[in-house]
């Protein structure tokens, strides 16, 4: 079975997967469901502490210039470029969004069809969301699994930990051994990802049904192609413009990317994504440590700016709205800056939507029409938003130096 390579391992579940659900239907579900919740489990299962030990130690070593010099004013600025680099590669999203939405016209002589039971999200004030970073009980934040809580309190305990110095030194060693341990677990829940992608897709095709695909293939086809021209286009692009090697990028990052697209979860493929920055492409682990769990929370090219551009369209074609210029601008700077207003707010893209729809004034109920297929677009939505949160970390890290001698981006010279 190990010499079988991984990818293919994954290619004949999702083949035996789709297999199942197409002959077997509803009646698969209750027995392959199991096996594909039971595996995003034990991903999910790995995000907090992974997240807490891999930032704490990282920062920890922020005296020991883990960054080089610098040390947390570097810090600042390289949050703050990585931040910028999320709202740059966002625009250039949504701008593809827009294109690929009014080449295919999702929408556009559709009527009748069903509304799901679907409440638009409640949108947090952005105040909320900034003070609800600090938790008032740490263990009910682990409890939670609220990642950017969890960010905060690692990035101040290990804040403690490098003032301390060498006071703190069998501490500093304790946390260093718990990031390792998490890592070698991530490893082992990896190997695993055959049978939970065998689980995962019989349990989608055998609940929705191909059959309940077909009005709506000219949206599902839309936000495909779109996606898949960001990821592998746009983001080839800017790598090669940072003298950095395309196929060892993607084969880096391939392992986080079918995670992913199976678990429809950047949080829960948040251990796997890591792993792929750190021990894979290299990255600089006290850096990747925060900016890769940064960007699970805000980075969403998929979910927060593609996805949004795309439904505005189908809406205001469903409903024979027109939209003008204004309606582009906003749905833009909605898409470029909403996912940092809502980061760590669960269930991204309904928010994005409800944000949206409801900022460029199109009617709300455009969400219940697109929820039947949710699930079968937020596949390739939460797969291109992984890539996004692992990339810009590579840039960033190739920009300031924080790549590794021996990452395989650089190892030899561009293609």
């Amino acid at each position: 079975m190990s010499k079988i390579p991984f990818w293919l391992r994954v290619l004949v579940a999702f083949a035996l997967g789709t297999g199942v659900g197409v002959a077997f239907g509803q009646q698969a579900v209750p027995w392959v469901e199991p096996i594909g919740d039971l595996f995003v489990n034990l991903i999910k299962m790995l995000v907090v502490p992974l997240v807490f030990f891999t930032i704490a130690a990282s920062i920890s070593r922020l005296g020991e210039g883990a960054l080089g010099e610098g040390g947390g004013g570097k810090a600042v600025r390289l949050g703050v470029v990585t931040i910028v680099w999320f709202i740059i590669t966002a625009g250039l999203a949504v701008s593809l969004g827009f294109a690929i939405g009014h080449l295919i016209e999702p929408g556009r002589g559709l009527s009748g069809l069903p509304l799901a039971d679907v409440k638009p999200k409640v949108i947090p004030p952005v105040q909320d969301v900034l003070i609800g970073i600090v938790p008032t009980n740490i263990f009910k934040a682990f409890a939670e699994g609220q990642v950017l809580s969890v960010v905060f309190v690692a990035l101040f305990v290990g804040a403690g930990l490098s003032a301390l110095g060498d006071r703190a030194s069998e501490l500093k060693t304790l946390v260093s051994q718990g990031s390792q341990l998490m890592f070698k677990l991530t490893r082992w829940v990896i190997q695993l990802t055959p049978f939970g992608v065998f689980g995962l897709i019989a349990s989608v095709v055998g609940s929705y049904g191909l059959e309940s695909l077909t009005p709506l293939l000219s949206f599902i086809g839309a936000i495909y192609l779109a996606c898949v021209i960001h990821v592998f286009v746009v983001y080839p692009i800017l790598l090669k413009l940072h003298g950095l090697r395309v196929v060892s990028f993607y084969k880096g990052v391939f392992e986080a990317q079918q995670t992913a697209f199976f678990t429809c979860s950047s949080l829960g493929t948040l251990p796997v994504s890591l792993n792929a920055a750190i021990e894979k492409l290299k990255l600089n682990p006290a850096y990747a440590g925060f900016a890769v769990p940064l960007g699970a929370n805000m980075k969403m090219d998929g979910c927060g700016a593609i996805y949004p551009a795309i439904a505005s369209i189908f809406v205001a074609n469903y409903f024979h709205i027109e939209l003008t210029q204004s309606h582009y601008v906003i749905i833009a700077l909605t898409a470029m800056l909403g996912s940092l207003a809502t980061a760590g707010v669960p269930g991204v893209a309904t928010v994005m939507l409800t944000l949206t729809l409801s900022t460029a004034g199109l009617p709300l109920e455009g969400i219940a029409l697109l929820a039947a297929i949710d699930r079968i677009i937020d596949m390739v939505r939460t797969a291109t938003n992984v890539t996004g949160q692992i990339l810009i970390p590579t840039l960033v890290a190739r920009e300031n130096g924080l790549l590794e001698a021996t990452s395989p981006l650089v190892k030899a010279k561009a293609e």
